[in-house]
């Protein structure tokens, strides 16, 4: 069975970057047989900085999301930082994103599980992923048919994170789905005088790092130029790079 692939701009920026990102996804679908789920964000609602770009809001950023949906026929995953976003939320997408700093709130996980979306928990940054267990079985019991678990590095000392790869057979062991976040994980957070900054050339050792301890799912934030980008422009792979690197992880 071919791994699960989740890409897609790190915020809602314009309709013009929704459809360029789309169009290579298309493609790229086609090329490989695979179905890419679009991701992107209609609020990041925790930028470091008061003053960072947070994206469209929940009414724009869902029509925009549900335009891309229409027009290119993919699946869509967005992130949710309140409960009462899930419900309209999910009339859109077809998985809802839990962010890993929210993945203990118990609240938006009951609303999430009840709109029978998929539901997709990143991993706490302070979480092992044996902790795993108690968000999904909140999930579960709430409803929720379907749910994924997401690695993405771990606090150890300041502004960094560090991959421990057991996580993903751990996690394994809750759930079937395991996805791996290549582009998140090397994040520096808040290292860069009021954002957060990292390294992106560290994305492709992570994903096939991630595919040699058996995760199932591989999520890349991308952007035709990361450099200009709103938001996690540091980590963001660039577009043009995707291609290959799914070709590397379906060898």
């Amino acid at each position: 069975m071919k791994p699960i692939f989740i890409a897609g701009p790190c915020v809602i920026e314009s309709a013009e970057l929704l459809d360029t990102v789309a169009q290579e996804l298309v493609r790229l679908n086609a090329k490989y047989g695979i179905d890419i789920i679009f991701k992107s964000s209609f609020d990041k609602a925790n930028r470091t900085s008061l003053h960072s770009f947070r994206g469209p809001g929940l009414e724009k950023g869902l029509q925009m999301l549900a335009d891309v949906k229409s027009k290119y026929g993919l699946r869509i995953l967005t992130d949710i930082h309140e409960s009462w976003q899930a419900e309209p939320a999910g009339k859109v997408a077809d998985v809802l994103q839990i962010p890993a700093f929210l993945c203990r709130q118990t609240d938006l996980l009951i609303a999430a599980a009840k709109t029978g979306r998929i539901v997709n928990i990143k991993k706490a940054q302070f979480l092992s992923g044996l902790d795993m267990k108690y968000p999904v079985q909140k999930a579960v019991e709430s409803g929720a048919k379907e749910v994924w678990l997401t690695e993405r590095g771990n606090c150890f000392g300041y502004n960094n994170l560090v991959v421990d790869f057991r996580n993903i057979p751990d996690m394994k062991t809750i759930v079937p789905t395991v996805v791996m976040d290549c582009t998140h994980s090397v994040q520096r957070p808040s290292a860069g005088n009021g954002k957060t900054v990292g390294d992106r050339k560290y994305v492709p050792m992570m994903a096939m790092a991630a595919k040699a301890f058996g995760a199932t799912g591989y999520f890349f934030e991308v952007h035709p130029d990361p450099d200009k980008g709103l938001s996690d422009a540091a980590n963001m792979l660039e577009l043009d790079k995707l291609d290959n690197l799914i070709g590397e992880i379906l060898k």
